[in-house]
């Protein structure tokens, strides 16, 4: 038995009917109240009867009674106003300062033991997901709304991350912005060393040179550190030369090569032409944000990211490396609705929730709702197991579920999990 599993119990009011304390009262399940994840008692604000009082205040559960003083309760002024505690097994009377006993609920062969060995069932199997065999059975309602839960969840969670960065930079939207937007051009692989560059390369040492695209691609490639004197070729040689002068007006010092990586990457993806379409963004855009936050539709986000490696690298993967082919290296379209999911739109959340004002958020979902469906790994498995997904608006939900949910085996707090966990059937007979 787990307490995770005891705190289902009680939130859903999943325990039988005629339930008796410890000194044989007869108790009611009113209002369970509000699940406590902090420090403090398990619920709030609850509404029990016992005899024929009515009571309100905190519950506070436990495997055994005597967890009370394992955790030390007794010596914590929180717990003062616990009105029923909450026990599988019964090895200890609770007692107030008062001396007054603490009313006890045992629930061991108070609830359908089924939905226990189902749980069990979940949490010990090996599966992508804990409900693979079964989740085919879930209510197609149910999983429409619990995904777009899961998907303001995500944004409310990259939120707080946002408030981080946004503090960190003085309360600065552009420089805010410019680092995050650095950070998921680096898709996944290199999103480090982008976001390490964007942080010792200021927004503004990039503005006071925005008239000169040489001069920011001379930055940028000079500090993501893949700049030397031995090139052989005219441009390398130009941006190695103008980062030299301008390292040394900035004192300015570049990220180590090794960050970068390489391998395993289509070479259309390689950091060098990454950095040369972020360089061409920077260069025609300056106060970025600013012209995000005009954007009402999002054929003007494409537009605004309608950017390309410089002409150098037609031919050219890696500096002084020519190839004998020649192809423009656009930004495509799926890299910009990448960058719209990862970066826009999370901006967008914050910034309706920062100014308070709503619409942005409604422009952030409008823009997922526009998306097709991302094409990874995680979608894929999702629509092997019948999940199927049309937009992006859908498969970030998905993705909040596999990564938060599915993969921590927090079946209990999951909507589908508690469907599939209540059907009248026994799971290891359906799985297989």
């Amino acid at each position: 038995m787990t307490e995770e599993f005891l705190h289902y119990l009680w939130k859903y009011k999943l325990l039988y009917n005629n339930l008796k304390s410890t000194e044989n009262e007869s108790i009611e399940i009113i209002n369970p109240g509000f699940h406590n994840r902090d420090s403090g008692p398990d619920f709030f604000n609850a509404k029990i009867r016992i005899n024929d009082t009515i009571w309100a205040g905190n519950i506070e559960i436990h495997i055994n009674a005597s967890d009370w003083q394992l955790h030390n309760h007794q010596n914590d002024q929180a717990y003062d106003n616990i009105i029923l505690h909450v026990v599988y097994n019964n090895n200890k009377t609770i007692l107030r300062e008062s001396g007054a006993a603490i009313p006890q609920l045992v629930v061991d062969k108070c609830f359908d033991e089924n939905i226990y060995h189902n749980y069990q069932n979940f949490i010990q199997n090996k599966n992508w997901i804990p409900c693979e065999k079964l989740i085919k059975d879930a209510n197609e309602f149910t999983i429409s709304n619990w995904l777009e839960y899961l998907l303001i969840e995500r944004l409310e969670r990259k939120t707080l991350e946002l408030k981080e960065v946004f503090k960190r930079n003085n309360s600065s939207w552009e420089e805010s912005f410019y680092q995050l937007l650095a950070k998921n051009f680096g898709f996944k692989i290199n999103a480090y060393p982008f976001e390490v560059l964007s942080q010792s390369l200021p927004l503004t040492y990039l503005g006071k040179h925005k008239s000169n695209e040489n001069q920011i691609a001379a930055l940028i490639f000079g500090q993501a550190g893949l700049l030397n004197a031995d090139f052989s070729e005219d441009y390398p040689q130009m941006l190695y030369s103008e980062y030299e002068f301008l390292r040394k007006k900035y004192k300015l010092v570049p990220l180590k090569l090794h960050l970068w990586k390489f391998l395993r990457l289509r070479p259309a993806n390689f950091p060098t032409i990454r950095l040369s379409q972020f360089s061409d963004l920077i260069y025609k855009s300056s106060h970025l944000f600013s012209k995000i936050l005009e954007c009402k539709k999002l054929n003007d986000i494409y537009k605004l990211f309608d950017v390309k490696a410089h002409s150098y690298f037609d031919n050219h993967y890696m500096f002084d490396d020519k190839l004998i082919i020649s192809k423009q290296r656009l930004l495509g379209k799926s890299a910009i609705d990448l960058i719209v999911i990862n970066t826009i739109v999370p901006m967008l959340f914050f910034y309706a929730e920062n100014k308070d004002e709503k619409e942005f958020q409604h422009r952030a979902f409008g823009f997922l709702e526009q998306i097709v469906a991302e094409k990874n790994s995680i979608i894929t498995k999702w629509k092997q197991l019948g999940i199927n997904a049309q937009t992006a608006y859908v498969t970030q939900g998905l993705i909040e579920l596999k990564n938060n949910y599915c993969s921590n085996k927090r079946c209990l707090n999951c909507r589908i999990g508690n469907e599939l966990l209540n059907k009248n059937y026994n799971f290891n007979e359906s799985a297989n």
